[in-house]
């Protein structure tokens, strides 16, 4: 049905669940794409007493990143070269990366909140919906 599918996750355990239902979706591994988007380090106060270099904070969290989604990806049987990790902000750098890839459908994982979290337009899937050309399928993770 897909061509190529990008599969958006969060490096925690939950992203098997979601990889999985996108190899079920795809029916094979070599349509799929994983990315991992780093958010800045942002600072709620001054840290000016901290003496911390912000840049090489969000530099080593890209490289972590970067390293835990090669073992996932590998742990997934995924060919090399088709997991990406970018710095921004996931709504927007997972539909933009989707376009340059050619893929088709975006899947992501959703804690799938109930009551007023589900009211309020905050979560990462339901901004990214806004920004993406394509299917988007969301999987429940979690959540209650």
């Amino acid at each position: 049905m897909y061509k190529k599918i990008l599969v958006a996750v969060d490096l925690s355990d939950d992203s098997h669940k979601v990889i999985a239902t996108a190899v079920r979706l795809a029916g094979d591994p070599a349509k799929l794409f994983l990315v991992h988007v780093v958010e800045p380090v942002a600072a709620a106060y001054s840290m000016d007493w901290y003496a911390v270099n912000i840049n090489e904070l969000h530099t080593e969290a890209i490289a972590f990143a970067g390293e835990r989604l090669k073992t996932i990806a590998r742990e997934e049987g995924l060919p090399e070269g088709q997991a990406y990790t970018l710095p921004g902000s996931p709504a927007a750098e997972v539909p933009n990366l989707a376009r340059e890839i050619g893929a088709d459908a975006i899947v992501i994982g959703s804690h799938g909140h109930s009551g007023w979290k589900a009211v309020m337009i905050g979560s990462t899937a339901m901004k990214l919906l806004h920004h993406a050309t394509c299917d988007v399928l969301t999987v429940h993770v979690g959540g209650d």
